[in-house]
């Protein structure tokens, strides 16, 4: 609980809200403007930029919640909660915020959008409501606001998350008898799928296969300001590459981090980019650690990694 009064700092701030004006972009990456969001009326009296910030599981806890379709993972609690048994799942059925199983084993959904402000604090109330909630329950969620409270970091022992990827939800009904919502909730969520996997070589680094292509997210806890700077380095040397004819295609923002993005050739799978991905680390941490100006070149690779971002939440 020493994280605490950290952690309630965070919570408090408005992160950059007070600076936003009504026209301009809400800085929580919705796409509305500042004034249809965020800056509305009721649309939420706190904005937090970075919500798992401190967590030694941000990136995992990001990347389940924003790009990886079936994983799941065992939250260790701290406290009072400490013997209690929770998982976090990516998505649960019937896209449920949380479940508590007969077992009384309490499943947190990770890809549930509140919009209040503060996912840690969302998923902290939904968290709390569940631990209190009978064995047997299928949903247990937020019907307004959470307003002040625990945050996740308030709840939950820190360390890295031990993440169990999925091929599909198959997972869902191991102890759950069959139903046709079930089975109905079940062939939704299979069709949404895509191959994915964890590398073992970096942390928060996901390959994919979406449609024909394939694909390396890797989500990175530096500041933003100082992995462009890094990544407009290693472009100009040659070295960004992931693998060879990989390619960078961009970066995107998730809850306050960022993601880079490289297309590798079709055929490569996970395996094939285990080990470039563990030297490309070595690279950007050189890189990230040059402290002197960037030179025309790698201002101007810069800006074309800049204008490449894209906000997604």
């Amino acid at each position: 609980m020493a994280k605490k009064n950290r952690s309630k700092g965070r919570a408090t701030e408005s992160t950059d809200s007070g600076e936003v004006g009504p026209r301009q972009p809400c800085p929580c990456g919705s796409g509305k403007r500042y004034k249809a969001c965020h800056g509305a009326p009721g649309g939420g009296d706190v904005f937090v930029k970075r919500p798992f910030e401190g967590m030694a599981s941000e990136c995992d806890l990001v990347a389940l919640r924003e790009l990886v379709p079936a994983a799941s993972a065992v939250l260790p609690l701290t406290g009072e909660y400490a013997d209690r048994a929770v998982r976090v799942c990516t998505l649960l059925p019937m896209a449920a915020p949380a479940m508590v199983r007969e077992s009384g084993e309490v499943w947190l959904g990770l890809q549930v959008q509140h919009a209040f402000g503060d996912p840690s604090r969302d998923l902290a109330a939904v968290l709390l409501a569940a631990l209190d909630a009978e064995p047997g329950t299928p949903m247990v969620g937020l019907t307004e606001a959470p307003g002040n409270g625990p945050r996740l970091q308030d709840l939950v022992a820190d360390g890295p998350l031990t993440i169990e990827m999925h091929e599909g939800f198959d997972f869902w009904v191991a102890d759950m008898e069959d139903s046709p919502e079930l089975a109905a909730a079940l062939e939704e969520a299979h069709g949404a799928t895509a191959p994915t996997a964890r590398l073992a070589s970096v942390p928060a680094a996901y390959w994919t296969h979406l449609g024909d292509k394939e694909f390396l997210r890797w989500v990175l806890p530096e500041q933003e300001d100082d992995l462009l700077d890094a990544f407009a380095r290693l472009h100009v040397a040659g070295e960004d590459k992931v693998i060879d004819d990989a390619r960078l295609i961009g970066m995107f923002r998730a809850h306050g981090v960022v993601v880079p993005v490289w297309e590798v050739p079709v055929g490569t799978g996970v395996e094939g980019v285990e080990d470039g991905a563990a030297a490309l680390r070595t690279k950007l941490d050189a890189a990230l650690a040059d402290d002197t100006d960037l030179t025309t070149e790698e201002r101007s690779a810069r800006a074309g990694l800049a204008n490449r971002q894209v906000t997604i939440r």
